[in-house]
């Protein structure tokens, strides 16, 4: 049998791993210390093979899910999530058959509406920390959507500009196949994308479109995560780079909680003024 083959990731990706990882320290320790909360819980929908390799160093990293595990005081519920039936085999072998681990093989968006989600109602006193890390634009508006409306459910979620705009916001938008359009449809909610990726300008032959910066598109979904999914706290996201230093996705934090959105940009913060490497 061949070994599995992980992944290898970088400067940034490491980031976004310990960002995930001191918030997911907090929140397990804040929780634990509500005697109104029966069950707080851990979901990484795209929680791969549990390992990966630093480009850096060529030494295994931790990733997002066994980190989660190795948190203290520890999640009531751990929920690992991936489409990759190899992957989640992979991490089935790491992890063993800890009591309150669940391992899904299966399409995130299915699994976290019907499966893990209902685990994790305001009313049954259940809380949940949520990281959306996807490889492409795949993760639908309905799941942002109802994790917002449960109020009780934080996300990390990675809105994958690089993919946007490689595939959807191009500089001639009528060019754009009609299966793109509808992918990101599903990923914003409605067709309101267009009116943020593009900005009409005044030339002497009439209007013409252009596309937005990044970073204005980025804000628009910040406000849309407020404004229309009902996040109370959306922080001001942090771009994640490749080695070139072009921005492949944000990470976003949306909650209901001030003292919680209060941590997530105190670690944003400090993570911006590192700049890049």
């Amino acid at each position: 049998m061949k070994p599995f083959k992980h992944d290898e990731i970088g400067y940034w990706s490491e980031v976004k791993l310990d960002i995930v990882r001191k918030y997911a320290s907090a929140y397990s320790r804040i929780m634990n210390t509500q005697r109104s909360i029966k069950n707080h819980l851990y979901i990484d929908a795209f929680a791969g093979p549990g390992l990966h390799v630093s480009k850096q160093t060529g030494e295994f990293v931790p990733g997002s899910p066994l980190n989660a595990l190795a948190i203290t005081p520890r999640f009531k519920e751990v929920h690992l999530i991936d489409l990759h039936g190899g992957k989640a085999k992979e991490l089935r072998r790491l992890v063993g058959s800890q009591k309150g681990v669940f391992i899904y093989e299966g399409d995130s968006n299915d699994v976290l509406l019907h499966q893990v989600f209902p685990r994790c109602r305001y009313e049954d006193y259940n809380r949940a920390l949520c990281l959306l890390d996807p490889y492409a634009l795949n993760v639908d508006w309905t799941v942002l959507e109802t994790a917002s409306q449960m109020k009780s459910i934080e996300i990390f979620y990675n809105f994958m500009i690089m993919d946007a705009n490689m595939n959807v916001f191009w500089r001639n938008p009528e060019k754009v196949a009609t299966n793109q359009i509808e992918r990101m449809d599903k990923v914003w909610g409605d067709r309101s994308w267009q009116e943020a990726a593009y900005r009409k300008t005044l030339t002497l032959f009439g209007d013409k479109e252009e596309k937005a910066a990044n970073e204005a598109i980025a804000e628009a979904f910040r406000k849309r995560l407020q404004d229309v999914a009902g996040f109370k706290y959306v922080p001001h996201p942090i771009p994640m780079r490749n080695e070139k230093g072009a921005v492949l996705y944000y990470l976003f934090f949306g909650s209901q909680n001030q003292t919680g959105a209060r941590i997530v940009k105190d670690i944003f913060d400090k993570y911006r003024a590192r700049g890049m490497r």
